[in-house]
């Protein structure tokens, strides 16, 4: 017999389990017959400096107060968003990637009752980022991805929980004579990062920050309350945000206070009607005294002038608004307006009313009692002009850390922020030895030869010319608060309102009217006082 070579074509083996389950012969497990390669999710916070939750500080923005949880990070403009990144699917036959979220676990058991946030056909499409996910929120999501023949493969199921915004604060202003006392209720959350208060005159804080300013950032949970007394308008506006660990924050309900201002109390020399208040007597914020003339601020910003008018030092130049401070020479007025310049007039035969240029970027003024004035800028250095007799308008080197000035008869002082004072001019009875130790002052007034700074332990150091007991303070030397320096007397403010005079007492300037007490602020001029009380 004989024999024919046979052939076999060697085909791949095709196996059927008991179960009916097929496997392609030679195929990957992934292959179109069994379903596209499923894909590997991540998510993560995104959307700033750091893997939580990023937010610039510098121009971090914030939730409403009383919305909570139901804004969305992206309504709360904090750049909150979930960046949901998968692997590529290799197949050929690859069609689509759909990506859900719920916020209920189990999306591919029961993917029509999650929410679709998109759909791509680029197999090479890898992320999404979710800029709809709302604060204090846990999230699922998950991939399915399909190929040609209509079949689908889910990821794992991946969950991020959003980042919850900090409790609001309920914030308290009330409105006093010249400042205003502002609280607020403390934040209990353990990831509690800063408050931030900020004050502007214009409604509407939360949605306009770059009209307010800051008044504090504070770091310390427990601190509750500030003191404002830096106003420049009658009607301020305050809120506060709360800002967490994550950067997320919120802002408290917004206040409103309107200053009550203070009556004008004058007594002592009142030969040119220095003392004599003009009616309405009511809404000042601050005071000056001159040689024979007064100045008063009120909280419309306008100044009222009164007593010896000579040099037309009572005649207040046009427009009469915007004023912030005010101080008063010999014969001559100075005004500090909000934008930074100083306005001057009445005597100026030594050109005390020659204002340097540039005339902008002042914070405060000083006007000596004889004729120089002085102006603090906003970079701490002080500019002098007028009468420069005994160097009163040699302003010492280095002139910088200033923080602010007192100009006397023909001496002048600054304040350092390191808390010394600097003194420059006449030394005659050794107006410009300051004794030492030369540290912790807060305050410095200048009287015609006499000196005197304010301690931040609340008493008062005197020096220089002692004819009159100018420099002799009574006792007890303690909580005084504010400190001002006539030709020979000297005042002191106390934190309970009241006021200490002492030196001469010739036209009783030193005598305070009664009831001596609630008064916020002081001044002396060459024989008569003024004291700011409260309405």
């Amino acid at each position: 017999m004989s024999l024919k070579r046979i052939s076999f074509l060697l085909l791949p083996v095709c196996l059927i389990s008991a179960a009916g389950l097929f496997i392609a012969c030679g195929k990957s497990p992934s292959g179109p017959d069994n379903g596209p390669t499923p894909s590997v999710l991540t998510v993560e916070l995104t959307g700033g400096n750091k893997p939580s939750l990023r937010l610039e500080a510098s121009n971090e923005e914030a939730v409403s107060a009383g919305n909570g949880a139901d804004r969305s990070c992206s309504d709360a403009m904090s750049g909150c968003k979930v960046t949901a990144t998968w692997t590529i699917c290799p197949d050929e036959d690859f069609q689509s990637y759909a990506l859900y979220r719920s916020t209920s676990p189990g999306i591919a058991a029961d993917h029509e009752n999650a929410e679709l946030l998109t759909v791509f056909t680029d197999a090479n499409q890898r992320y999404f980022e979710d800029a709809t996910v709302e604060l204090g929120v846990t999230y699922y999501y998950a991939v399915r991805t399909g190929n040609g023949t209509g079949v689908f493969a889910w990821s794992n199921e991946a969950e991020i929980t959003t980042p919850g915004a900090p409790t609001p604060s309920v914030l308290t202003a009330i409105a006093g004579a010249t400042e205003v006392a502002l609280s607020w209720t403390s934040c209990p959350d353990e990831d509690f990062a800063r408050y931030t208060l900020y004050r502007s005159y214009v409604a509407g804080i939360a949605g306009d920050t770059l009209s307010a300013e800051k008044l504090g950032v504070f770091t310390d949970p427990g601190v509750l309350a500030f003191n404002d007394s830096t106003l420049t308008q009658t009607t301020a506006y305050y809120a506060l945000r709360t800002t967490n660990d994550a950067g997320l924050s919120v802002w408290s309900n917004e206040e409103t206070a309107v200053l009550r201002g203070c009556t004008v109390v004058a007594w002592g020399g009142n030969d040119y009607g220095q003392c004599d208040v003009p009616s309405p007597n009511n809404g000042f914020i601050a005071v000056a005294a001159g040689g024979g003339h007064s100045l008063g601020l009120r909280n419309d910003s306008t100044i009222v002038a009164w007593g010896n008018n000579s040099f037309g030092q009572c005649d207040v130049p046009s427009p009469n608004n915007g004023f912030t401070a005010i101080a008063a020479g010999y014969d001559y007025s100075l005004g500090l307006r909000d934008d930074g310049s100083i306005v001057a007039w009445g005597r100026n035969d030594c050109g005390q009313c020659d204002v340097p240029s540039p005339n902008t970027g002042f914070i405060a003024v000083s006007a000596g009692g004889g004729l120089h004035s002085l102006g603090l800028r906003n970079d701490s250095s002080i500019s002098a002009w007028g009468w420069n007799s005994d160097g009163q308008c040699d302003v010492p080197s280095p002139n910088s850390d200033f923080m602010a000035v007192a100009g006397g008869w023909a001496h002048s002082l600054g304040l350092k922020s390191n808390g010394s004072i600097v003194a420059w001019g006449y030394n005659g009875y050794g107006l410009c030895d300051v004794p030492l130790p030369n540290s912790s002052f807060i305050a410095v007034a200048a009287g015609w030869a006499h000196s005197l700074g304010l301690k931040s332990n609340g008493s008062i150091v005197a020096w220089g010319r002692n004819n009159y007991s100018q420099c002799t303070v009574p006792s007890p030397n303690s909580a005084f608060i504010a400190v001002a320096a006539g030709a020979y007397h000297s005042l002191g403010l106390k934190s309970n309102g009241s006021i200490v005079a002492w030196g001469s007492n010739d036209y009783g300037q030193c005598t305070v009217p009664s009831p001596n007490s609630g008064f916020t602020a002081v001044a002396a001029g060459v024989s008569h006082s003024l004291g700011l009380r409260e309405e």
